[in-house]
């Protein structure tokens, strides 16, 4: 398995993915970043996502799209911080510095 793993979240209806592959990525050793965009920000308000951020190595949402999905930017999911309410930007270090990515 690769040594570092970027998912890039767009749908509402994959957290249970996310959380399977994240576990898996993670019991093989490899860092885990997530990072939810679109309409994937609604999984923020599902109940595993505050043990998704404890498990990933790093989790963020763009805020644009949460916003846009009619959430209160300063309304910060459980799980992240205010530095992580972030742009496209991250998804565009997954691409770079990550050896592989998923989208789902």
């Amino acid at each position: 398995m690769a040594k570092s793993l970027g998912i890039f979240v767009t749908s509402p209806q994959n957290m249970r993915h996310v959380m399977g592959v994240t576990k898996a990525a993670k019991a093989k050793g490899s860092k885990v970043k997530v990072f939810f965009s679109w309409y994937g920000v609604h999984l923020t308000k599902c109940s595993d996502f505050p043990a998704l951020c404890e498990l990933a190595d790093e989790v963020s949402i763009c805020v644009d799209s949460y916003k846009k999905c009619g959430y209160d930017p300063a309304d910060i999911p459980k799980g992240l911080e205010a530095k992580d309410m972030a742009t496209q930007g991250q998804h565009g270090a997954i691409i770079e510095d990550y050896e592989c990515y998923l989208t789902l």
